[in-house]
């Protein structure tokens, strides 16, 4: 059994989930987790799926994606399954303010210093307003209210509004 990372990235047109999708059925790849977006135009979509099927099967088997606007990239995995560890809790990070250098750096920095992973980020800039949202796990033993403040204290630095709620990994 194989456990691969698939990206396709590139300029977005119809078709590419539905493409990439059939692929992998064909090959009898089962889709475990994936992340699908567009950047200004451009798509970006990561995947992981396991089967039969190794790296190059399925690297042969998205070639015709790749046509000068797609790149794809096809890599084995450990095959450790890592999910949200015991003791770990899950928090939602929202920032809201005026666009400015340095809003996800200094934020990811915070979660960072407390021992926090980042496991989903997004972030979008309409007009004038800059927008974040980022799943946070934080392990035990961090002293989450001591984290949110310091969270809120970086956003009144930066001219941001920063909102810190708990995440139930549940929903989707």
């Amino acid at each position: 059994m194989h456990q691969l990372a698939i990206t396709v990235l590139g300029h977005d047109r119809p078709g590419i989930i539905a493409q990439t999708a059939a692929a992998l059925s064909d090959l009898g790849m089962n889709l475990e987790d994936s992340s699908m977006t567009l950047l200004r135009g451009h798509f970006a979509m990561t995947l992981v799926c396991s089967g039969e099927a190794d790296a190059q099967a399925v690297e042969s088997a998205l070639f015709p994606l790749v046509d000068g606007s797609l790149d794809v990239s096809v890599r084995s995995l450990s095959g450790t399954d890592e999910r949200v560890a015991p003791g770990v809790s899950s928090l939602l990070v929202s920032v809201h303010g005026g666009d400015r250098l340095g809003i996800v750096s200094r934020v990811a920095g915070v979660i960072g210093d407390a021992g926090g992973n980042i496991t989903d980020l997004t972030t979008r800039l309409a007009g004038g307003l800059y927008v974040l949202a980022a799943e946070v796990d934080v392990p035990d033993g961090v002293d989450v209210d001591a984290f949110i403040a310091k969270l809120a204290q970086t956003g009144q630095v930066l001219g941001v509004d920063v909102r810190v709620q708990p995440l139930d990994r549940d929903e989707l």
